[in-house]
């Protein structure tokens, strides 16, 4: 049991970083034309659409939060129980950053769905989508495995 901590904390990371680079959905319109962004070039794109706001906003959620709340949870877990000023940080940015882990998840599926009903192209998940979830799933459980509370 004392291994689940650290493998899920890695696994973690790793399935983040799969969902960052992989392509997340795949639209398909028409026969010919055929998209398969990933959340790192979504965000490019964004920027070099001069859509630089919103290229920023989906960073700070879908990148930088995640990734801060990885730091926070092996923060979290490395920390003895007794240091009273590490934990009353750790404690409060951790419910902050843990209520917008599945903003990006969520988005996706909107999209997805938007795709679908408009009749304009198809959509399918992609494996970047999974290892985004994946991932967001496994660093609650690690938070609530370290914060039973």
């Amino acid at each position: 049991m004392r291994l689940i901590t650290p493998l899920f904390l890695v696994l973690s990371a790793f399935f983040l970083a799969l969902g960052l680079v992989l392509p997340l959905v795949r639209f398909e319109k028409l026969v010919f034309f055929n998209e398969t962004p990933s959340l790192l070039g979504i965000v490019s794109s964004l920027w070099g659409q001069d859509n630089q706001m919103l290229a920023i906003v989906v960073a700070l959620f879908s990148i930088v939060f995640p990734f801060a709340k990885l730091i926070g949870i092996a923060f979290e877990a490395t920390v003895p129980a007794d240091d009273e000023r590490a934990n009353g940080m750790v404690s409060r940015l951790m419910p902050i950053l843990g209520k917008w882990s599945m903003m990006d998840v969520m988005l996706v599926a909107l999209v997805i769905f938007a795709a679908k009903t408009s009749g304009m192209a198809q959509a399918f998940t992609q494996p970047g989508l999974w290892f985004y979830a994946a991932s967001a799933v496994l660093t609650g459980l690690l938070q609530m495995r370290l914060r039973p509370h």
